[in-house]
């Protein structure tokens, strides 16, 4: 289960942030807006090859002990952040995928 959900603008200025315990939530920033770098890593030119240019779901950005982070962009460039609790073991990359899906077509229709 997803513990926190941010959506960020292609200005890298956030737009959305939810999370399950607000207690923790300036932890969960932290750790989002922590993982833009990563994520501009991987949408730089030089690391792609031409095939690689239509796949929106970036993966598992990085791990901790505690959670696990993924990443998603869209083709206008607005980044879609997860946070997973490392624990939950059965939770598999199609799932993430699946919630990502879910987050764009919501984020879509609004």
């Amino acid at each position: 289960m997803a513990v926190c959900a941010a959506i960020v603008g292609k200005d890298n200025s956030p737009k959305f942030f939810c999370c399950v315990n607000p207690d923790e939530e300036l932890a969960f920033q932290f750790k989002v807006l922590s993982s833009l770098d990563i994520i501009e890593e991987k949408l730089n030119p030089t690391n792609k090859s031409a095939s690689d240019n239509r796949e929106l779901y970036l993966g598992q950005l990085y791990s901790l002990e505690t959670c696990k982070i993924y990443g998603y962009v869209t083709n206008t460039k607005i980044k879609f952040i997860i946070v997973v609790d490392s624990t939950n073991m059965a939770l598999r990359d199609n799932e993430i995928r699946s919630m990502f899906r879910r987050m764009h077509s919501e984020y879509a229709d609004m």
